[in-house]
């Protein structure tokens, strides 16, 4: 049984993260700020599915809060930290940049000096896909450079891991940096294109589209995510000897790995799939490229499959039925 702080338990993989945990018999300590970026009562109604649990607790509190910060972990002795916890969002930071700053730049590094002088023996934490940014090659793999990202989101990712890497080069902290692709399912975000696009379907709005429809995106069923974060937050990155290391690489005992589906799928076919499983025919409305979007993701999983032998594989069609399912549960809509 290990005591693990999870930040961000009230998000949609923070919840999810908690419940498999608290499930193998592990202490969680769940923090949350619960703004109001998407509805605060799903974040409150996630959190009644792990309140009265054995072995959960929870604090709301801020990453860019300093002080709380350091009386959590002097109050707690974890032996690692889940840090899902972020300002989300691509097209928020176009308008909202200093929420990503306060959130996570700021956030990430109390959570890095918290981890070091409380000498927490791992920490894992959320980056994105989006770290991937103009980039052309596809699958994305963890060994490209990722040196272009096209929104403020993208490069406060990109920080968090080279400001991951600092900490385990200097101090010594194991870190280890989670790609997330596309991530949706069963109490998903209310920004993201399933919830949106299920909720107007079902209204009988219409949808907007962008790029024609010609996306693509490599959809990531929540509990691949959360097989991903578990197994993952149990290998802690070792140290290497430095004349082993080729010049491209670390001695330093920090990891970053993708956690995706590698199977992407065109939005027209997301809509076609959804359309089946509520059983309506969507009303398109198609428009150009977002500024801050890009055009198709794909996972390279072979490093997280060399490192943990676990392979996401849920079907595109299985998950998106568990979610319309969910959804018409979670709102009293009859199937």
């Amino acid at each position: 049984m290990a005591r693990i702080l999870v930040t961000g338990a009230a998000g949609f993989i923070g919840m999810h993260t908690s419940a498999a945990l608290l499930a193998r018999g592990d202490q969680v300590v769940g923090i949350d700020n619960l703004n109001d970026y998407y509805s605060p009562q799903l974040k409150l109604d996630r959190l009644a599915q792990l309140s009265g649990k054995n072995g959960f607790s929870f604090q709301k509190l801020a990453l860019e809060d300093r002080h709380g910060m350091e009386q959590l972990f002097r109050q707690h002795q974890f032996d690692s930290v889940i840090h899902l916890a972020a300002q989300a969002g691509v097209r928020y930071s176009l308008s909202n940049p200093h929420a990503y700053a306060d959130s996570n730049l700021t956030g990430f590094v109390n959570i890095l000096e918290a981890c070091r002088h409380h000498r927490i023996a791992h920490l894992t934490y959320a980056s994105s896909s989006s770290v991937y940014g103009a980039n052309r090659k596809s699958p994305f793999s963890v060994e490209d450079r990722v040196d272009h990202p096209v929104s403020l989101y993208a490069a406060t990712k990109k920080a968090n891991e080279l400001m991951a890497h600092t900490y385990s080069h200097l101090f010594g902290l194991p870190t280890t940096g989670l790609r997330f692709f596309t991530v949706y399912g069963p109490w998903g975000r209310p920004d993201m294109a399933m919830w949106l696009f299920t909720e107007a379907i079902l209204a009988g709005r219409s949808i907007d589209v962008f790029n024609h429809g010609r996306m693509q995106r490599d959809f990531t069923y929540i509990d691949d995510i959360v097989e991903g974060v578990v197994r993952t937050n149990d290998l802690i990155p070792q140290a290497a000897d430095p004349s082993t290391v080729e010049n491209s690489g670390t001695a330093a005992p920090w990891r970053v790995y993708n956690i995706g589906n590698n199977q992407p799928v065109q939005l027209l076919r997301l809509i076609e799939t959804l359309e089946q499983a509520i059983g309506r025919t969507a009303e398109k409305r198609f428009l150009p490229m977002q500024p801050g979007d890009v055009e198709s993701t794909c996972a390279d999983i072979h490093a997280l499959q060399a490192a943990t032998g676990f392979r996401p594989d849920t079907p595109i069609q299985t998950g998106v039925r568990r979610f319309v399912d969910w959804y018409r549960d979670y709102h009293g809509i009859p199937r």
